[in-house]
């Protein structure tokens, strides 16, 4: 026994380390014809090599001959399992048939090594999807293979059952265990090198159940237990028909030998099959099996002890017998029996066979009802998944149009029916929306100055301002007005995010910045009280960068303050724009307490003051390239001599210019100014 595990141990062990080698090879290839045929080969000489180098067991010899090619046909490629299968199961029937080489076996074990072959075709193919086996479905693959093995060992020697019976009890358990455990262990080697180890008795969630998975378990539980409950019953019932054939026999023998004593004891000399023994008071054997020899004083108290004719089990002449004992005169005793061995064979040798049909036809029913599951109801219920997510990312227009059953039918006519119903819904949704939105766009714009001519005083100044919003509404915003009779502030700001939040936001920031300007405040003080008010109540953490500058118009004084706003631009009479890099202090809204940088400068009639939104420099084209500063100031000095009415649509055209089909991400917000003379002073 042990030496037969330690041989059929390291014969696994080369099976599990060619495959592995074999596997790395080829791991980060696509096999091509001629690899799958040396794939093939390799295997097939190894089913070869394990008929020629089988293991002695009990007189039988043990092999590993179907490993190879379910080896070669689950784990690489089925063409290569089919070449194995082949090669292994003719070399096996030629050797059996012309060089006597288990000759008992050939056609069994022949049809059994080619089958493997093609059965890992179609588990390859049709069940697996070209992807390895898990390593307890690779086990249940070599043992099931055995298992048809065996079985065909009995179909063909239906006229000697009982040396059928012989081979296979001899054989089958290590055959079937250790095919199992090689292919077992192949699968979770690959698996490991592969990264791809699942832990099997990691807890699994529900949600990560599949219905196949689910389905399969209990498929497996269900069928199992029915085919276990009715084979213990055939078994028990097979049990009670020996028992009731050999007491029968016995009697019949009993009776027979009594009847032919009366001849002499020359008449009843037992033959082959008829198991007896006349013995002498003294214990000596005087006719039967065991004839001549003296039995020892137990078992002479045994047969007194059941001397009453019924039958019982009791172990004699080293073997367990059923037996019966019957008193032919005062000094000779009849001991008929059977032994057990010879009693349950037939009991035994069915029980074997119709183990092996039974894991048969529960492989067969197990494997069909689940392809047909997967076909039926899983495939579908995957096809409707798809057109789910598809719905589910905006795609309405899908529509489910699985139909092979009523039942799928009509959950495809209720998806289809929501669908609709929601597209109706979202229709009117949209409507809704946009009609708000229009109203949202509409009360924003009325929010920004639209007229640029102050009455009386256009030879002043020139003023003009554009906002152009990514969506409906934005978080941009622009104000001018007057703080006093001859002070004019100009406001641009940039709230963070875009729509109706920003929007809101910007409204806040808007009349809090103009109430505190109006209120006399210098810009430094606007932005503080600003920063304070907007940063009470901000629990969505929105933020506003601002530029303001109030001008006086007597004497060209503009005092300033930038709150993480856009460098502002400036062009001095008969120059160029070019940039102010202006102190910066935080964002309004970003931190209580914010203290503001301040700086001034002096603007002479003839020049000119040019502020924005991020949304210019940073507005990015179909190649992710950002528009920038250095354009921005190269495309407004092409028309620096002009009008802001000219100069601003000229800007917005060189930015939509070069974004190209790109998206608008940003609002984009532009304001200029232009001084034209000095106001009068107040007498």
């Amino acid at each position: 026994m042990l030496s037969m595990l330690i041989k059929m141990t390291s014969i696994s062990v080369l099976y599990v380390v060619l495959t592995v080698f074999l596997w790395l090879k080829t791991r980060n290839k696509k096999l091509n014809i001629l690899s799958i045929i040396a794939i093939g080969i390799i295997y097939g000489i190894c089913s070869i090599l394990s008929t020629h180098f089988a293991v002695n067991y009990g007189h039988m010899l043990l092999n590993l001959r179907d490993v190879a090619p379910l080896a070669a046909g689950l784990f690489f490629h089925p063409v290569a399992g089919v070449i194995a299968g082949l090669m292994g199961g003719i070399e096996r029937y030629i050797v059996g048939t012309y060089f006597g080489i288990g000759t008992y076996t050939r056609i069994a074990c022949s049809v059994s090594t080619c089958l493997a072959g093609f059965v890992a075709l179609v588990m390859h193919v049709k069940v697996f999807k070209g992807k390895k086996p898990s390593p307890m479905y690779a086990f249940f693959m070599g043992a099931v293979m055995e298992v048809f093995h065996m079985y065909v060992v009995f179909i063909t020697h239906r006229s000697d059952m009982r040396m059928a019976f012989v081979v296979v009890k001899a054989c089958s358990i290590p055959m079937i265990i250790f095919s199992g455990i090689a292919l077992a262990t192949m699968s979770v080697c690959l698996e490991i090198l592969a990264k791809e180890w699942k832990n099997p008795f990691k807890e699994i969630k529900s949600e990560e159940i599949s219905v196949s998975q689910t389905f399969q378990k209990w498929l497996f539980i269900v069928t199992l237990s029915v085919i276990l409950i009715n084979f213990i019953f055939s078994f028990r019932l097979q049990s009670q028909s020996s028992y009731q054939n050999g007491c029968e026999a016995i009697n019949s023998t009993a009776t027979d030998v009594k009847n032919r004593i009366d001849g002499g004891l020359k008449y009843v000399v037992p033959g082959n099959s008829e198991y007896y023994e006349i013995i002498k008071d003294d214990g000596t054997i005087i006719v039967g099996k065991n004839a001549n020899k003296v039995v020892s004083t137990e078992m002479m108290e045994s047969l007194n002890r059941h001397r009453d004719g019924d039958f019982y089990y009791e172990e004699y002449f080293g073997e367990k017998m059923l037996s019966k004992v019957d008193t032919l005169n005062s000094n000779l005793t009849l001991l008929t029996y059977i032994p057990e061995s010879e009693l349950f064979w037939d009991r035994n040798a069915q029980a074997y066979e119709t183990a092996f049909a039974d894991i048969l036809l529960f492989t067969v029913i197990y494997m069909l009802i689940a392809f047909l599951v997967r076909q039926i109801v899983v495939k579908n219920i995957d096809l409707i998944n798809v057109s789910l997510d598809k719905i589910t990312n905006g795609d309405l227009n899908e529509v489910v149009t699985v139909r092979n059953s009523s039942e799928f039918a009509s959950l495809s006519d209720d998806i289809n029916q929501t669908v609709d119903a929601l597209k109706g819904y979202i229709d009117a949704a949209e409507k809704r929306i946009e009609q708000e939105l229009v109203f949202a766009r509409t009360i924003q714009e009325s929010s920004l100055p639209r007229y640029f001519v102050f009455p009386g005083r256009a030879d002043e100044f020139e003023i003009y301002a554009t906002m152009k919003a990514a969506k409906e509404v934005g978080g941009d915003f622009y104000d001018f007005f007057f703080t006093d009779r001859n002070k004019l502030a100009l406001v641009i700001a940039d709230v963070s995010g875009k729509g109706i939040p920003a929007s809101l936001f910007m409204m806040r920031s808007k009349t809090a910045i103009r109430s505190f300007a109006e209120s006399g405040g210098t810009p430094s003080e606007i932005i503080e009280k600003a920063n304070n008010a907007l940063c009470e109540g901000n629990d969505a953490e929105m933020f506003v960068t601002v530029w303001i500058g109030i001008l006086d118009l007597e004497t060209g004084l503009m005092r300033c303050a930038n709150a993480g706003h856009e460098y502002p631009l400036i062009k001095h009479e008969g120059g160029d724009f070019e940039l102010i890099k202006d102190k910066h202090s935080l964002a309004l809204a970003a931190m209580e307490g914010l203290k503001a940088k301040e700086y001034e400068m002096t603007l002479v009639p003839g020049d000119k003051l040019f502020v924005y939104t991020d949304g210019i420099p940073e507005a990015i084209n179909e190649n992710v390239v950002q528009y920038g500063t250095d354009r921005l100031i190269d495309a407004i000095n092409e028309v620096k001599d002009k009008e802001f009415t000219q100069i601003l649509p000229h800007l917005s055209q060189s930015v939509a210019d070069f974004r190209g089909k790109a998206d608008q991400f940003d609002d984009i917000t532009m304001l200029g100014f232009e001084f034209k003379k000095y106001a009068d002073k107040m007498s």
